[in-house]
């Protein structure tokens, strides 16, 4: 299985916000920590919203804060949210399906049996448990202390 880098930006920016939940953080800043587009998390942030994940604030002074808590975001549903479809193969997709074998495959079962598991793994977990190591995380993405985006 793999994830879009939507649902990967999704799931970085929600990282990076529980890391330290109390503070507000700008688009700008996350794209630094993570050397990524700003115009990718715009949309990413956009939906986050959206879904109820994070609050964002406009303006001057603006940013953006986990709307609940980090025990509170599910990382299996976030996926589940953030992925435009599980189509592992062609043949998930029953209305562009061009495999001859599709009606007669024993394959499919055993992959809807995989994604289902891939899914429940992660359904285990919250963005609160993915960042347990927040010491680690703060150096990785080069935050001091008060909460400043360090130069790497």
């Amino acid at each position: 299985m793999q994830l879009t880098l939507y649902t990967d930006y999704s799931l970085r920016v929600l990282i990076y916000l529980a890391v330290d939940p109390e503070r507000q953080v700008t688009i700008n800043e996350i794209a630094a920590s993570y050397d990524i587009s700003r115009n990718h998390l715009v949309k990413v942030v956009h939906n986050l919203s959206s879904l109820g994940y994070i609050r964002t604030l406009r303006g001057r002074g603006g940013g953006m804060l986990l709307a609940r808590t980090p025990e509170e975001i599910n990382v299996g549903e976030v996926v589940q949210h953030t992925e435009p479809n599980f189509d592992i193969v062609e043949c998930f997709d029953t209305t562009n399906d061009g495999c001859p074998i599709s009606a007669g495959c024993a394959l499919i079962k055993p992959l809807k049996l995989a994604k289902q598991a891939f899914i429940d793994v992660l359904a285990n977990y919250t963005i609160a448990d993915v960042v347990a190591n927040r010491d680690e995380l703060v150096h990785y993405l080069s935050i001091d202390a008060i909460g400043n985006r360090n130069a790497k």
